[in-house]
């Protein structure tokens, strides 16, 4: 199993940044999934009714990484971290992307809690995971773009395994290689925030409410959490 760790730069410029690593095997994408249904149902009438509206760049949560993006040469506003870009179509649109039971999971728990979520089909990750600045040698295959090959800029922050990158940009868009489908059946999600001190309880509430979500429809779940005092992670 792929371990997943924050490399000594990265925890050393952003010392208060917490992971939550939620797992699930044995994942059965192509049953209903009722609760999610009923979750993204939800969120989407609260947004109707004026009673919450997702989280946008003036909000702490979403401002940090901004300023995260800046700091590595990304203008935030131009590519977007993944929950102010989720949390706009939101608001715009009225509705979440329906695109398969996992991921519409962990999109409704990033857009109702602020916080940037991905994730990754374990059985495509070669070897070991590194959250870490790129060198500018990496590849990247966009998600839905199969064709397009991508350079990280050097000092971009990037999820990557030995065989290319997994994200671009920390968290603004997955590669296709580890895509979630319906068919995916061991994947790891991620839920991330730079302010531990002042949102990690929120964080451990996502993570548990997606853990619940996933549960009915693995056969196994678990937690784990990556931070600069505990670097990695096996899944």
């Amino acid at each position: 199993m792929p371990a997943f760790r924050i490399a000594p730069a990265v925890a050393d410029a952003f010392p208060d940044t917490l992971i939550a690593l939620v797992t699930a095997t044995g994942l059965r994408g192509r049953e209903p999934w009722p609760d999610t249904t009923a979750a993204l149902a939800d969120l989407e009438q609260q947004l109707a009714d004026a009673t919450w509206q997702p989280a946008d760049e003036t909000d702490p949560r979403i401002e940090a990484w901004h300023t995260a993006y800046r700091s590595f040469g990304t203008n935030p506003r131009r590519i977007r971290p993944s929950v102010d870009a989720l949390g706009r179509r939101l608001a715009k649109k009225g509705s979440l992307p329906r695109i398969n039971p996992s991921v519409d999971s962990y999109n409704v728990v990033s857009v109702r809690h602020g916080l940037p979520a991905g994730a990754f089909d374990l059985d495509h990750v070669v070897d070991d995971v590194d959250i870490r600045y790129a060198d500018g040698r990496e590849e990247f295959i966009p998600l839905g773009e199969p064709d397009t090959v991508e350079r990280p800029k050097p000092g971009e922050i990037i999820y990557a395994d030995t065989a290319g990158v997994l994200t671009r940009h920390w968290n603004h868009r997955d590669a296709h290689r580890t895509r979630v489908t319906e068919d995916s059946a061991h994947v790891a999600f991620v839920l991330e925030t730079l302010h531990a001190t002042r949102d990690g309880d929120l964080l451990k509430v996502a993570a548990e409410e997606l853990r619940d979500l996933l549960a009915p429809h693995s056969a196994q779940t678990a937690v784990h959490y990556l931070s600069p005092a505990r670097p990695q992670a096996t899944t």
